[in-house]
C-alpha cells in the first residue's frame, strides 16, 4: 500500500537561520527529504507541514504537496507532537477506515536518511505490532564506560554510579535516537502525552546515515557525506 509521507518545517530556525532551505550539496536542505521518501517503494506522496511561504515554494518545486501550518503551532516552544496531530486531523481518510494508514513523519533535518530507511521503518512497523517506532544509530559514548558528570568540586564521576565494568563487552549496548524516521498509530499519536509512553519500536540507522542538521558544523558534515559518501553509504539511494 502506498503512503503518504509528512515532513514537518518551520520557517523560524535559529542555530542557522533558513535551515530547512539551506543549501546542501546544490540543493535546499528539506529538499534531499523530499527524495529520499519519493525514491521508497512504500511512499506515493509528501506532504511538507509549515509555516513559511518560501519553503512552501521549494517544498512544490520539489514535488511535495503542502499543508499550511498555523502560526501558533509554528513557535519555537511548540511541541512537534501537536503539528502532527494537525497533520493527522487535516487528513481524515488517510487514518481511518479499511485502508488507514500509518502515520510517517521524514524530518527534514535528516538529509543523508536513505530511501531503503523509509521502506524499512514501514514494513518493521506493520510485521511487528507497537504504537511508534523510532530510528536508533549506535551510540558512540556508554554512560557505564565513558560518560561522566562533573561533581561540586569539579571532578569527574562515571556516569551510572557502581559500575565496574570496564570492558564494552561487559555493559549494555546503547542507542541515541535518531530524528531520521517515525512510523506510528495516528490514533496514539492522537491520544498520548508523550511519545515514549507506550509499545516503541525501533529500526536501526547506520551512523553514515543518522546525521541531524542543527549547526552549521552539521551542514559541513552533510556537506562532505553527501559529495564524497563513506564506503557503506557509497550507494545510498534518495
Amino acid at each position: 500500500m502506498s503512503a503518504t509521507a509528512f515532513i514537518f518545517a518551520r520557517g523560524g530556525s535559529k542555530g542557522v537561520k533558513s535551515k530547512n532551505i539551506y543549501p546542501v550539496a546544490g540543493k535546499p536542505l528539506i529538499a534531499h527529504g523530499i527524495a529520499s521518501a519519493l525514491a521508497s517503494q512504500s511512499v506515493a506522496r509528501v506532504v511538507v507541514s509549515t509555516d513559511d511561504a518560501q519553503i512552501a515554494a521549494v517544498a512544490r518545486a520539489h514535488g511535495a504537496d503542502v499543508l499550511e501550518r498555523p502560526s501558533a503551532l509554528a513557535d519555537d516552544s511548540t511541541p512537534e507532537l501537536l503539528a502532527w496531530r494537525h497533520a493527522i486531523a487535516s487528513f481524515p481518510q488517510l487514518f481511518s477506515g479499511p485502508a488507514v494508514q500509518p502515520f510517517i513523519s521524514l524530518p527534514a533535518t535528516s538529509p543523508l536518511r536513505a530511501a531503503q530507511d523509509v521502506d524499512a521503518a514501514i514494513a518493521k512497523f506493520r510485521s511487528h505490532p507497537c504504537d511508534i517506532l523510532f530510528g536508533v544509530s549506535p551510540a558512540h559514548r556508554n554512560p557505564y564506560l565513558n560518560m561522566v558528570t562533573i561533581d561540586a568540586q569539579g571532578l569527574l564521576q562515571i556516569a551510572i554510579p557502581g559500575s565496574s565494568a570496564v570492558r564494552r563487552q561487559e555493559v549494555p549496548a546503547m542507542y541515541d535516537v535518531t530524528t531520521c524516521v517515525y512510523v506510528g498509530n495516528a490514533s496514539y499519536i492522537q491520544s498520548c502525552t508523550r511519545l515514549m509512553q507506550g509499545r516503541v519500536g525501533h529500526i536501526v540507522i547506520p551512523p553514515e546515515r543518522a546525521l541531524d542538521i542543527d549547526s552549521h558544523y552539521d551542514i559541513h558534515l552533510a556537506q562532505l557525506l553527501l559529495t564524497q559518501p563513506y564506503p557503506p553509504c557509497a550507494k545510498r539511494s534518495s
